[in-house]
């Protein structure tokens, strides 16, 4: 049975409708369960039923016609219930119900599995039987994966408008919402501009060919120009394979021939589709052909296919790139962004980012936050072959992408958009005021920097200095590890731009969701696994030179703080604390005059929580890293959308665990700061001023807002409301009366919640 099903697995996903994927699945099911019909049931949103839309042994006339509501009839009830239906005669059952002309009469076994996308049924798979029997539990089990399987191309059907509406056969695409994860904050309205990853087959956008000639011609110059590679390949290998193995390369341009893949391509190129396009679907169609052969020699050719592919659309790529245009509001989308894609982009014509992998630590989000381009990452569920030219509204506070938006919608949005722009310019007033409650209570706010490109924007905004200096950034945009001497440097600008403000260095932070292309960390469990701090002491010549490359930096200067991360037990702090001493002396016997600076640890785990003070003892200042440190307690991984609903920053239990940390370290007389995304919320402010917070550190463009939400308001209000959301059992309720809160300060408009 897993053959079958990854036999059906491989046709479904090479389908170029879901039309085909519904015949596809009627059509398999039915054959590999020996069962004499198979049938579809998909929801209609507007209508609120369920249409009879696909079948194998009823009556196809009915196809698109016959419709259940839910709870009516068997269907319905599978709906219902959200749950399989498994019936030896169908007909007894009070809630059957017979559809007229469909055809069922003769058939007494019926099962129905709910199709089911993130808590929502799409729709109802059904078999049914003449005989009268209860299926089995592999039958049972094998329908509900293929419920599974349905279910993501369905949710995809859906954003893209393949599911029509059959009350209104005129609309195509319709309105959707996609769930992604915060990149950078603020929000966008444009046009998407799908852009794909060099030679990556599966990541091709469909397009149609404006010019049908021009993408025929590009794509036979391609061909040729791989033709002239493998050529050039064999020759240089003559001398050293057998005439059989020479005879291999005559096979790989054999394949490329008019009378094989080339001409497959060609074919659908004048059929209408664009050369890119063409190519990846009848490649990947043949690569899938091989690797569901049972012979391992035929599957293992599946990949000499793929590399053939790869190589031709990289030359189609590279011609593509020179005429690529970008509107106005361009609204960049892709399966995972680089770095390098924006730079192909104008910035003036750049109002988005979407990307389907990564997260809110990915080098282009701390690139988009430095840029201010609202950003969402992590939108597992976007079909972005499928985006070019719509509509999309990207929200970045929340991390949702809104598809073809309808215009109430788009109407809120630019609302919210154009409040963010005239907010900034009122905030802009603030910039050399002071952060201090109106009872003379002083909070200092700090940023969050990785590039020179954020010191503009965080100077402008009034910076107080860097609470979190994210060094692994220096690291991620190379190809090696950095020299010493390059950290210094890059260091050095650093300091140089913020003295005599504090800049707060956090020492090599990977693992997890940060992964180096040259120090690569494989792993199960990254985010539990071999990270931050664990890296470094494992590997001491990082820590050394990072280290001896900070201290250099601040020679003369003097406001360095050094930052350890991920620290979760004492021992740790103390061998990591020996080798930053051994840094430092190590520099005074060469005669280089640095000073120590301040040594401080990111509370991030709860084990940090519960020692605070044993670790405040030992060092100058504690910072918590609330963004880790809430998904630790909360057992949520922040950057998977699909339990993005249960990570809460204000639950009652991040908030206790706050407010620890902040005890510890005062208690010890030692400064406390916090540097994750909490710190920019200006609701959270209140709280943290509360606690006892010293220093917020944040994105610069929150700076403005957290500042305009403690110089209205009193200290002693904010432990008044402190006390009383403790008292709260969910992070809703504190989220909702800390809303109630600023609003009665006519405060609201500074707190981003945008339409959901």
């Amino acid at each position: 049975m897993l053959d079958v099903l990854r036999n059906i697995v491989l046709e479904v996903n090479a389908a170029e409708s879901l039309d085909e994927v519904l015949t596809i699945i009627v059509s398999r099911v039915r054959m590999a369960m020996g069962t004499e019909v198979c049938s579809v049931y998909m929801r209609d949103r507007q209508e609120a039923r369920y249409i009879f839309r696909a079948t194998e042994g009823l009556n196809p006339d009915q196809v698109g016609k016959a419709s259940l509501a839910p709870g009516e009839g068997l269907v319905g009830l599978v709906a219902e219930r959200e749950e399989p239906v498994n019936l030896e005669d169908a007909e007894r059952h009070p809630n059957f119900q017979l559809l007229p002309d469909i055809g069922e009469e003769p058939f007494h076994a019926f099962l129905g599995v709910p199709i089911i996308h993130q808590r929502m049924v799409l729709g109802v798979l059904v078999v049914q039987q003449k005989e009268r029997r209860r299926f089995d539990e592999s039958e049972e089990a094998f329908l509900v994966t293929m419920s599974a399987q349905l279910a993501g191309v369905i949710a995809h059907a859906l954003v893209t408008g393949e599911v029509p509406d059959e009350t209104n056969p005129q609309r195509d695409h319709m309105y959707s919402r996609i769930s992604g994860v915060p990149g950078a904050p603020g929000v966008a309205l444009g046009t998407a501009v799908v852009v794909s990853p060099v030679s990556d087959l599966y990541a091709v956008p469909r397009m149609i060919a404006e010019d049908r000639r021009a993408e025929l011609r590009a794509f036979k110059r391609a061909l040729s120009q791989v033709r002239i590679d493998i050529e050039a390949v064999a020759e240089s290998l003559r001398d050293k394979l057998s005439p059989e193995d020479l005879a291999l390369f005559d096979v790989y341009i054999g394949i490329l021939d008019d009378s094989t893949i080339g001409g497959e391509v060609a074919a659908l190129i004048k059929a209408g589709q664009w050369a890119q396009g063409a190519l990846a679907q009848v490649m990947i169609e043949h690569i899938r052909h091989f690797e569901a052969m049972e012979h391992s020699y035929l599957r293992e050719r599946a990949v000499d296919v793929k590399d053939l592919g790869e190589r031709v659309l990289g030359y189609l790529q590279a011609e593509q790139r020179e005429d690529q245009s970008f509107p106005d509001q361009t609204i960049l989308v892709s399966e995972e962004l680089t770095a390098s894609m924006l730079g192909e982009i104008p910035r003036e014509r750049l109002a988005g980012l979407v990307s389907v992998r990564g997260s809110s630590n990915s080098h282009v989000a701390i690139l988009a936050r430095a840029m201010g381009v609202p950003t969402v990452m992590g939108a597992v569920d976007l079909p972005y072959t499928r985006m070019r030219d719509m509509t999309l509204v990207v929200d970045g506070y929340n991390g949702n992408v809104h598809v073809n938006p309808t215009p109430p919608i788009q109407r809120r949005f630019q609302e919210i958009a154009d409040q963010d722009v005239e907010l900034n310019r009122d905030l802009e007033a603030l910039r050399e005021l002071p952060c201090v409650t109106q009872d003379d209570e002083r909070l200092t706010l700090w940023v969050n920097t990785g590039l020179m490109a954020d010191v503009a924007r965080s100077l402008e905004r009034g910076a107080e200095g860097v609470g979190l200096y994210r060094t692994e950034v220096t690291f991620l945009m190379r190809e090696r590890f950095p020299s010493e001497e390059e950290q210094r440097q890059i260091y050095r600008e650093q300091l140089e731009a913020f003295a005599p403000c504090p800049v707060t260095m956090r020492t090599l932070d990977v693992g997890g969701d940060k992964a180096l292309p040259y120090f690569p960390i494989e792993e199960a469990n990254p985010f539990l696994g071999w990270r931050g701090i664990r890296v470094t002491l494992d590997h001491p010549e990082i820590l050394l030179a990072q280290v001896r490359a900070m201290l250099k930096a601040n020679v003369g200067l003097g406001n360095l703080r050094i930052m350890l991360p991920m620290v979760s037990n004492i021992p740790e702090l103390e061998e990591a604390l020996a080798l930053v001493y051994r840094s430092h002396r190590e520099l005074e016997e060469e005669g280089i005059e640095a000073t120590l600076p301040p040594i401080g640890v990111m509370v991030e785990v709860p084990s940090a929580v519960y020692q605070a003070r044993a670790l405040a003892r030992r060092v100058d200042f504690l910072s918590v890293g609330s963004n880790d440190l809430t998904q630790y307690l909360l057992a949520v991984d922040r950057n998977n959308a699909r339990v993005s609903d249960l990570y809460h920053a204000f639950h009652p239990a991040v908030l206790e665990a706050l407010s620890q940390v902040a005890q510890g370290a005062r208690a010890e007389g030692k400064q406390v700061s916090i540097c994750g995304e909490l710190a920019g919320n200006p609701m959270a402010s209140v709280l943290l001023l509360a606690m006892g917070y010293d220093v917020l550190s944040m994105n610069a463009t929150s700076l403005p807002r957290v500042k305009r939400a403690v110089r209205a308001i009193t200290a002693s209000d904010a432990r008044r409301i402190w006390q009383e959301v403790r008292g709260l059992d969910s992070g809703a309720e504190v989220r909702e009366r800390l809303d109630r809160f600023l609003s009665e300060r006519d405060l609201r408009q500074i707190v981003p919640a945008p339409l959901d």
